[in-house]
């Protein structure tokens, strides 16, 4: 049973043990010495779980025969492949597209650090989410942020092994990530009047320019401008349009009334062939054509900001409605969020609703 051997003449079968006084028959000794405290715990475990204690029950135990021995890739792999069978209903393609990245990485990881395939679950410790955690920062690059959304994802394949038992330890237990407050890039209220303004030769630049501004004035994430359509809008009691759509990422409903400025856009878009065919209110391209295109706008308005599809939702959060009063719950209303921390998260950076705001300390202080 276990595969040591040892010669005839110095074998005690009353011990049970090598009578040989050298270093061979002590390492064989404590070795059988350890493999009979395992019997016995295995013995105590099956006796505690209320199995019928056998030699083959025993024998099954030791060797890990008795219980599937899963591995770490294969369980990410049917998690992924399970999201991608819920596409459209759960879960968008972006974030099916990040679960694979991040399964990518981590069989490069166990590749490059174990030169192996996969590995067993019961192999998982602290020791490798830490290593991973190093190697996504040093082999790939990756800034503490991207890492810890790796990190994240790995940690919800660890809880499906435990919620399956599959495993019995958290290799992520006492683990704690820090992540790293970004820093929300917006337009100024010079810098959107410019690219509103700005008069485009390139037709393509133009519709960049008024699906990006669409967003500022409406705070909508890309991904939900671009399947926007009439069914979405929605007249109340007073005749004022609204648009009401939940977020494709949280599913969190945003009410949105719509400002002059974005029904303009609309009205200008209403008989577009390309909006026309795709049913939809404004020409959106992809977001990495978007972001592509946007850098050169730019360029032309004199804009030294990394323009991007989700700058134009923050400009929105804080220059259009902050900065004119708008309340941090109505916000969050109207960006979709399901509590007002992450709207906070954009008042921190408006210094003039500071300013706003020391208003009235001014103008009692100035009396003195």
């Amino acid at each position: 049973m276990i595969k040591r051997s040892v010669p005839a003449a110095l074998w005690n079968q009353a011990k049970e043990c090598s009578k040989g006084k050298d270093h061979n028959s002590a390492e064989l000794n404590h070795y059988i010495n350890a493999v009979r405290a395992k019997i016995l715990q295995i013995h105590r475990e099956l006796e505690t779980e209320g199995c019928i204690v056998t030699a083959d029950a025993i024998r099954d135990r030791y060797y890990g025969r008795d219980k599937i021995q899963h591995t770490l890739l294969e369980i990410y792999i049917e998690h992924n492949e399970k999201c991608r069978a819920l596409m459209g209903k759960e879960y968008t393609e972006s974030t099916v597209t990040k679960f694979d990245t991040s399964i990518n990485r981590l069989r490069e990881f166990i590749h490059s650090n174990y030169h192996k395939d996969d590995l067993l679950l019961n192999e998982l410790d602290g020791h490798f989410v830490h290593d991973f955690e190093f190697w996504l920062k040093t082999s790939i690059g990756c800034k503490n942020n991207s890492a810890l959304k790796h990190l994240k994802n790995l940690k919800k394949v660890i809880r499906i092994a435990l919620a399956n038992e599959w495993i019995k330890k958290d290799p992520f237990s006492g683990i704690h990530f820090k992540v790293e407050e970004v820093k929300v890039e917006f337009l100024s209220k010079e810098e959107l009047d410019t690219l509103v303004q700005k008069d485009f030769s390139i037709k393509r630049l133009e519709q960049v320019r008024d699906v990006f501004a669409f967003c500022c004035f409406t705070g909508m994430a890309f991904a939900d401008v671009s399947q926007l359509s009439k069914e979405h809008l929605v007249k109340d009691n007073n005749g004022c349009l609204w648009i009401r759509k939940a977020r494709q990422k949280t599913k969190q409903m945003c009410n949105i009334p719509v400002i002059s400025p974005a029904r303009t856009l609309i009205e200008k878009y209403s008989s577009n062939p390309e909006c026309m065919a795709r049913n939809v209110l404004i020409p959106a391209l992809s977001n990495q054509k978007m972001n592509a295109y946007l850098k050169e706008i730019a360029d032309i308005c004199g804009i030294r900001k990394r323009l991007t599809t989700h700058v134009a939702r923050h400009t929105a959060a804080t220059i259009v409605f902050l900065a004119n009063e708008v309340s941090m719950e109505n916000v969050a209303k109207i960006l979709g969020h399901s509590n007002i921390r992450m709207t906070q998260h954009y008042a921190k950076v408006l210094d003039s609703s500071i300013i706003r705001d020391m208003g009235n300390v001014e103008r009692c202080f100035s009396k003195m």
